[in-house]
């Protein structure tokens, strides 16, 4: 198909069939699904890529997942041979993933072509499970190596020829406190690939792969241009941002998170050189993170309604020292990195846009996705042997404030796009009560626009159960920008039962009784400008 024969109208058919294929996708595993944290909240993400890791569509689902899920196939494409029929699962952050919790399930797409298979596509979905093993329930708690985070997955054929390896599934169940539950979770994941499989020899069927394959490159080229013709129009320069984490967890002593954005032309680089040494505890991200938070802060600052696909990612480039707390090295800790570190990645490098574009960037965030997990043996059941239960939430906070307005109250911000799980579903599937579930009042930064205002929860345990607190801006406030103030920053606390309050780190794990209420204070957002007084 010559250059000039493209047509506009089949482009944005296109765009809009692998786009829906990828929403199906999501659809498909939410519904099937077996756990709360992924049928409520909606921890997931789909995607759809070409026969060389390049993505073609990803549904509006995690933007956590945005720059990760690219490597997952490129590892995959590297080191397996592949067959018509199969599937593969990974999880190992430092072959492809980002950190255990998530598995990733990825399936090869052949098109028959003059009676020989060709590899042409692959579908793949990532979702967040509740417990994959580890030093303690839940799977998010302080650990100091990879191997005290879960079971580690390399690339392996959980599918193969359209068969289930029962064997390799059997392991996984034999290392998690929840094994039923993985187990339905697992089968979504695998169904929900099948979803999209189908769908994309669908549209080859209706469409031809001569088609198909032109309509990818060209909506990758269209995403490159938009993106390309973006940064064009930022001012070109250097600029730089400084942000710390809390703490590792293990020690009391912050952890540096720098960037320089580079703008040349239309193009950025994006060097975090002068970042921490990797750390201790668990907070470490790999290199996937670091690109993700960088590809997700720039894809904001595009104001053209353009596909999310590998172009997007093409005018980007991400230097992360490896060793570093943006990249670390096997075989450190990593469960909160993804989470946690990714989070301040982002605060980095919108801080660093902000002398570039101070117009168009508000202030801090929430800054935490404020993880709490609990686990143990659910009382109310009424066998012998007591029910594991684990239970995982993030919990939302804060929104900026910007020149455009005050930021939203109680709300995910930036890298999680997840739900809540509603106080109905965590009262069904768990031994938990909740008590209260509201907005943090006044805990936005003043100025001349509003930081949103965090959350409080409070979740009474009617079993006794390992609690686990992930959490960040406990030590350092979300900043404010041009004179605003910074939002407050969040707090963590237990109310035992004998009425005595017991303020909780960052990062700990305890473990607590029936009765006792575990209170989670969210930060707010940073105010922007400074108000005149009357």
């Amino acid at each position: 198909m010559g250059k000039n024969s493209l047509d506009p109208i089949l482009l944005e058919i296109f765009k809009n069939l692998f786009l829906s294929t990828a929403e199906e996708m999501g659809v498909s595993l939410c519904k099937s699904s077996f756990s709360p944290n992924i049928k409520e909240r909606r921890d997931y993400s789909c995607a759809i890529f070409d026969k060389n890791a390049k993505m073609v569509s990803q549904a509006a689902h995690l933007p956590a997942h945005l720059g990760s899920m690219p490597m997952s196939v490129e590892h995959v494409i590297e080191t397996m041979n592949l067959d018509p029929g199969d599937m593969v699962v990974l999880n190992d952050p430092f072959h492809g993933g980002n950190h255990l919790p998530d598995l990733t399930m990825i399936s090869p797409i052949f098109i028959k072509r003059n009676r020989r298979f060709s590899l042409q596509y692959f579908v793949a979905n990532r979702a967040h499970h509740a417990d994959i093993g580890g030093i303690a329930p839940g799977s998010m708690s302080l650990t100091k190596e990879i191997f005290q985070d879960g079971l580690v997955i390399p690339p392996v054929k959980i599918v193969r020829k359209g068969i289930i390896q029962e064997d390799l599934l059997s392991i996984v169940l034999s290392n998690v406190r929840t094994p039923e539950e993985r187990k339905g979770d697992v089968l979504a994941q695998i169904s929900a690939n099948l979803v999209g499989q189908r769908r994309i020899e669908m549209i080859i069927d209706r469409y031809g792969l001569k088609n198909t394959s032109f309509y990818t490159t060209e909506l990758q080229r269209y995403s490159e241009r938009m993106t390309r013709v973006a940064i064009s129009k930022m001012p070109e320069g250097e600029f730089d941002f400084t942000d710390f984490m809390d703490d590792d967890g293990i020690s009391e002593n912050p952890v540096k998170i720098s960037v320089k954005i580079i703008i040349r032309k239309d193009s950025i680089v994006a060097d975090f050189t002068g970042s921490s040494l990797q750390t201790d505890g668990n907070i470490n991200a790999v290199e996937s993170i670091a690109r993700t938070a960088v590809y997700y802060a720039i894809r904001c600052l595009i104001p053209f309604e353009i596909p999310n696909n590998s172009g997007c990612m093409e005018p980007i480039k991400v230097i992360a020292p490896f060793g570093t707390v943006v990249n670390s090295k096997f075989p450190s800790a990593v469960a909160g990195g993804n989470v946690e570190t990714s989070q301040r990645m982002v605060d980095v490098v919108l801080g660093a846009m902000s002398k570039a574009c101070p117009d168009k960037i508000p202030s801090a965030s929430c800054g935490s996705m404020n993880n709490l997990t609990i686990g143990g043996n659910d009382i109310r059941s009424k066998k012998e042997r007591r029910k594991p239960f684990a239970y995982y939430e993030t919990t939302g906070g804060g929104m900026g404030a910007g020149k455009w307005g005050n930021g939203e109250n109680a709300i995910h911000t930036h890298l999680t796009n997840t739900r809540n799980t509603p106080i109905e579903a965590i009262e069904h599937s768990y031994p938990l009560r909740v008590n209260k579930y509201g907005v943090r009042r006044k805990s936005g930064g003043k100025g001349l626009m509003t930081g949103g205002d965090g959350i409080i929860r409070e979740i009474e345990l009617l079993s006794s159960a390992t609690v686990s607190f992930m959490t960040e801006r406990r030590k350092f406030s979300p900043w404010a920008l041009q004179g605003g103030f910074p939002g407050k920053k969040g707090k963590n606390s237990v109310l035992k039962k004998d009425g005595k309050r017991i303020k909780c780190k960052g990062k700990q794990r305890l473990y607590l009784e029936k009765g006792d209420i575990i209170r989670l204070e969210t930060p707010g957002g940073g105010g922007w400008g400074k108000k005149k007084l009357n």
